[in-house]
């Protein structure tokens, strides 16, 4: 895994849209992908999260995965990352999280409420049961 940290940019319209769904998700974790062009994010697709216990963990419910990954498909866009929220915890890949990660091209990123008042944002390429953090712009 090549280690020189990378630069990931993000509208700072899509940055809100997912601290948004995670403040809505309260105390379950929310899920989702982004999709891109170019490389560039454009935007997101909510995926209901399906696990037993949604507070610590989360499983893309499948056919909402594979419907907005035929609708990226058909708008010639590709997967840029999987997102999903710590309601509990920081914006760090639990073991869980890295033991699972089946996209290793996918950026993932997490969104931390742990913090009262405030909402935190990170990027990791998971591979491996490795996590390197990636750099995030919001911009």
């Amino acid at each position: 895994m090549n280690n020189k940290k990378q630069t990931i940019k993000l509208p700072r319209t899509l940055a809100n849209e997912l601290l948004h769904q995670a403040q809505l998700g309260d105390k379950n974790e929310i899920c989702g992908l982004v999709a891109a062009k170019n490389g560039y994010a454009q935007h997101c697709y909510p995926i209901p999260n399906t696990a037993e216990q949604p507070q610590t963990r989360y499983i893309m419910d499948p056919a909402s995965q594979v419907n907005a990954l035929r609708h990226m498909r058909e708008n010639n866009e590709e997967l840029l990352a999987i997102y999903h929220s710590h309601p509990s915890s920081p914006a760090e890949p639990s073991n869980t999280d890295i033991a699972e990660a089946s996209y290793p091209e996918a950026l993932y990123l997490i969104i931390s409420l742990n913090t009262k008042g405030v909402l935190e944002i990170r990027g990791f390429r998971l591979q491996d049961g490795q996590s390197i953090e990636v750099e995030l712009v919001i911009e």
